[in-house]
């Protein structure tokens, strides 16, 4: 595993040099220099030959030549031009990688098509196969990503991420805490979340200026299950956390006046014991899952579905 021993800031700066490269902060490129951060990253995804590993940020490959050794097979995504010919000169040869340079994300509601074939094909290899998302996240797409994949119904077994500090406190945060919003309740009424271990500036290059932190998701199948229509929960949640400090009735009433009158909504939030008072930001991920289902059941199905 010479390849990611190499992982240091000399020998980066070195390679970046002979490639004419410079990170780019646009892109959110931080590499990791601390093999043992890596080594712990890897060892919490607990690969084996079953996976399905997706990288979205190949980077400089120090975390794909770890991946490659204990995975069935990684799907490592780079934008980057450069950066993804520097990665396939490096570790192009190993028959269980595949290295597209393109976008991971179609827009901020959807993986590129691509990415999604490639994990399609490699799943249909085996009926035991698994999909589990360990990266070194760029900091400006990593909520699309881990949001959009918890949104799709592809068997994701494992996330172990390293994102910014800020982002993981929100995911993980809970009712009544500041940074309590939707994607707290969208990833929590879902998948269990937990911070691993936090990281200071010091351990990428170049270093970036706040904090970071190695978070771990785990599905929860149960809780999901509990969700009658996710696509329809998942704009609820995004759309009754625009207005998180408002009096919920009065937000519910704007979002859905065209669907249900104000007597419905009274009946459906008394029926959820939801107070006058009652706020989006107060309420747990399975109440917000709750309420959701009673609004949608009470709505008349779309003109497509009618009888």
């Amino acid at each position: 595993m010479t390849e990611a021993l190499r992982q240091t800031k000399t020998h980066l700066q070195q390679l970046l040099t002979q490639y004419g490269i410079h990170p780019r902060a646009d892109l959110g490129q931080n590499y990791l220099i601390d093999l043992n951060i890596i080594e712990f990253i890897v060892s919490q995804a607990r690969l084996s030959e079953r996976d399905v590993v997706l990288e979205v940020g190949t980077g400089t490959g120090g975390m794909t030549a770890f991946l490659v050794q204990q995975a069935g097979h990684v799907i490592s995504v780079e934008l980057d031009p450069n950066m993804h010919q520097m990665a396939r000169d490096q570790l192009g040869h190993h028959r269980n990688l595949t290295l597209l340079h393109r976008d991971a994300l179609r827009n901020k509601n959807n993986f590129a098509p691509e990415v999604l074939q490639a994990i399609q094909d490699e799943l249909s290899r085996g009926t035991d196969r698994q999909l589990k998302l360990v990266a070194n996240l760029p900091y400006n797409i990593a909520t699309p990503v881990v949001s959009n994949l918890v949104a799709t119904e592809l068997p994701w077994q494992r996330m172990v991420i390293t994102i910014q500090l800020e982002l993981g406190l929100r995911m993980q945060a809970g009712p009544g805490q500041g940074t309590y919003g939707a994607l707290s309740a969208w990833l929590q009424s879902q998948a269990e979340v937990k911070l691993l271990k936090r990281l200071p500036p010091s351990v990428f290059w170049p270093r970036p200026k706040v904090d970071s932190a190695v978070m771990l998701l785990t599905p929860d199948l149960a809780a999901r299950q509990l969700i009658e229509d996710r696509p329809f929960f998942h704009d609820f949640v995004r759309r009754v956390f625009l207005q998180r400090r408002k009096l919920l009735r009065s937000v519910l009433v704007g979002m859905y006046r065209k669907e249900l009158d104000k007597t419905r909504i009274d009946e459906i939030l008394a029926g959820r014991g939801l107070g006058e008072t009652a706020r989006a930001e107060e309420l747990t991920p399975t109440q917000l899952v709750e309420l959701s289902n009673c609004l949608r059941g009470a709505m008349p199905p779309p003109a497509s579905e009618s009888p």
